[in-house]
């Protein structure tokens, strides 16, 4: 029975692809990942050096994803999407997703899966996810002992994010870039500012780490970029 594999790509270094992904990657005929409309795709440029392995002819199933944000036309695409990835498994193929960062953390592999689920065989394997990688930018852990940590996405409503900094001790926030404006005033409102970093395209060339969130520009900025907010680590030391 084909198979179809979940793979996570991780956050954009293609060194920090795990060996079964990049095994999966490079032996498997037909591989499929969300594009632009010029069909070009991030998951697919991060998966290089796997690529770079293939030494048989390979199938690419590349999902043109609307650059909007219109949900139905985003379902018509993965509809579109999950019903050429089933006419493959059908023909006995195995086929590959790629996935930027790991599959099921605001993975895109998601909706193809609830969409595919209890039809085939479905294989996930995990990815690096920008949170740990941004962890281990900054050199900063997100939780020690008995501290809280939370993820949460720019998406979410101001109650919503003032909540979360007002209850958790660490808290990651996802999509930030339309939202870095709104982000900002609450990081202020909630006086979590100095405990806040601010990073862009983790772990790739174009990679910016922010650690004076007071000097960022208030503006939105670009889809992939997230706020870490950690608690003061020297009240942990103190209470240890």
């Amino acid at each position: 029975m084909a198979t179809l594999y979940g793979v996570g790509v991780g956050p954009g270094d293609p060194l920090l692809i795990t060996l079964k992904a990049c095994q999966l990657i490079a032996n498997t005929k037909v591989v499929s990942y969300l594009a632009n409309d010029k069909g070009e795709s991030q998951a697919a440029f991060i998966a290089r050096e796997a690529f770079a392995q293939v030494t048989h002819k390979q199938l690419h199933i590349a999902i043109p994803m609307p650059m909007s944000t219109d949900r139905t036309l985003a379902n018509k695409a993965y509809d579109t999407g999950a019903q050429s990835i089933a006419e493959q498994l059908s023909a006995g193929n195995d086929v590959v997703f790629l996935c930027e960062g790991d599959p099921l953390f605001f993975g895109s592999f998601s909706y193809l899966l609830e969409r595919l689920q209890g039809q085939h065989k479905i294989h996930v394997v995990p990815g690096v996810s920008s949170v740990h990688a941004a962890a281990a930018a900054l050199q900063l852990p997100l939780t020690l002992q008995r501290e809280s940590f939370a993820v949460i996405s720019g998406r979410h409503s101001d109650l919503q994010i003032r909540r979360a900094l007002l209850e958790h001790d660490s808290l990651v926030i996802m999509k930030a870039g339309q939202a870095r404006v709104r982000i900002l005033a609450l990081l202020a409102e909630t006086k979590r500012t100095e405990q806040a970093n601010y990073l862009e395209y983790i772990s790739r060339d174009n990679q910016l780490i922010n650690t004076d969130v007071d000097s960022l520009e208030v503006a939105a900025g670009p889809y992939f970029s997230l706020f870490v907010v950690t608690k003061n680590r020297q009240q942990v030391r103190d209470s240890a």
